[in-house]
């Protein structure tokens, strides 16, 4: 069995100055796996996020950060998203760090009126009738981290690619 615990503890940290981006790392073999996100009250946080339709895959207790929660969507087969909860340090302070997390959703419309039913209210301004262009609504979550929920046209990539920004 692997224990998280340990290997969190043994991560070193690396520092690697840029100097340019077009010199950047060409390493094939990695990708970004989740966000941890500090949480001020775990039971408020896992409510909501559970109501958005993120699923509790397990939980590790004992870090040096506090109860880590990891958390997936239903249609991914990966963690996507972490709750790092410590009592200890209190509420969450925002500050000027992360702006917001991307959800990617099938359907704008559905999806926002199955939040309404669970009591989240979303802002919905980016819905529009262009069957073109992206949609997408807003949330924010218990602690103030705001939530953009996108529904690509049909055709585009699951994500954004070099193709989005092609003149």
């Amino acid at each position: 069995m692997y224990n998280l615990i340990g290997a969190l503890m043994r991560v070193p940290t690396m520092r690697a100055r840029r100097t340019h981006l077009s010199n950047s790392l060409r390493l094939q073999s990695m990708r970004m796996l989740h966000v941890g996100l500090r949480v001020s009250k775990l039971d408020r946080s896992l409510e909501f996020y559970t109501a958005v339709g993120y699923l509790v895959v397990g939980t590790v207790e004992g870090t040096p950060f506090g109860t880590l929660t990891m958390l997936r969507l239903p249609d991914d087969p990966f963690v996507s998203l972490e709750l790092v909860h410590d009592p200890e340090k209190g509420a969450v302070d925002l500050g000027t760090g992360i702006n917001h997390l991307v959800v990617q959703v099938a359907s704008l419309r559905d999806t926002v009126s199955e939040l309404g039913r669970h009591g989240i209210v979303a802002d919905a301004s980016g819905l529009r009738d262009d069957a073109h262009s992206p949609q997408t609504a807003w949330l924010t979550d218990p602690d103030g981290y705001r939530i953009e929920l996108v529904q690509w046209p049909a055709g585009h990539a699951a994500g954004m690619t070099e193709a989005d920004f092609a003149p």
